[in-house]
C-alpha cells in the first residue's frame, strides 16, 4: 500500500498543521451513548485511527479498562498518553491498522473509515473481520454523504456501504444517525455490524 493516506508522515504534518478537522475535541455522542447502554465492561474493545483518542478515554475511564488504541501516527498518541497517564502502555498500538493482530469483541469507527482510500474499503472490511472475535461487533458512524471534492474525509451512501460491508457482516443497524454533533447533523449514519460466522 503506496498510498501516501496510509503513510506516517502525512498524518503526522496533518496533526503538525492543526489540520484536524475530523477531531471533535471529545467524546462524539453516537458513541458515547452506545458505550452507556453496554453492560459487559469486560469486553475487548479497539479504537482504529483513533488520533487523540477521546472515545478510548470515555471507554477506559467508564470501566472500560480492556480498550485498545491504534494509530499509525505517534504524534496523537503521545498527547493521548499525556491526556490519560493511567492508561497501560501495552494497549496502545503505534502501527499501520492493516498490520494489527489480535481479537476484539467490538472495535469502534469514528471518523478512520472516511480517512482511507475508496479503493481499500474491501480491504478495511476483511481486516475489521480478521480482528473480530466470533459474533465480534464493529459499530460507529460513517459519512452518508458526497463532499464532491477530494478527501480526506471521503464520504459515500447507505446503499453503498449496505453493498460493501452484507457479505461479511451481518448488518443489524445502518441508518440516519439522529444524535450526531451539530456540525455532523444529517451526514452521519450510525452503523451496527455483527461479523458472520
Amino acid at each position: 500500500m503506496t498510498n501516501n493516506l496510509l503513510d506516517e508522515k502525512y498524518w503526522t504534518t496533518r496533526y503538525l498543521n492543526y489540520s484536524t478537522a475530523w477531531d471533535a475535541g471529545e467524546v462524539t455522542l453516537p458513541i458515547k451513548q452506545y458505550l452507556d447502554q453496554l453492560i459487559n465492561k469486560e469486553i475487548k474493545i479497539l479504537v482504529p485511527g483513533a488520533g487523540n483518542g477521546h472515545e478510548v478515554i470515555y471507554a477506559f475511564e467508564n470501566g472500560f479498562k480492556n480498550t485498545h488504541i491504534l494509530d499509525i501516527s505517534l504524534l496523537p498518541l503521545g498527547l493521548f498518553e499525556k491526556a490519560c497517564p493511567e492508561f497501560p502502555k501495552e494497549q496502545i498500538h503505534h502501527q499501520d491498522f492493516f498490520e494489527h493482530t489480535g481479537q476484539y469483541d467490538l472495535i469502534l469507527e469514528q471518523t478512520f473509515f472516511c480517512s482511507l482510500p475508496p479503493t481499500i474499503r474491501e480491504e478495511y472490511v476483511k481486516k475489521m473481520k480478521e480482528l473480530l472475535k466470533p459474533s465480534g461487533k464493529l459499530v460507529g458512524v460513517l459519512f452518508g454523504v458526497d463532499f464532491k471534492k477530494e478527501g480526506p474525509p471521503f464520504g459515500g451512501e447507505l446503499e453503498e456501504y449496505r453493498q460493501l460491508f452484507s457479505n461479511e457482516f451481518e448488518i443489524v443497524k445502518l441508518e440516519t444517525c439522529y444524535n450526531s454533533i451539530p456540525p455532523r447533523m444529517g451526514t452521519e449514519l450510525f452503523f451496527s455490524l455483527r461479523k458472520n460466522q
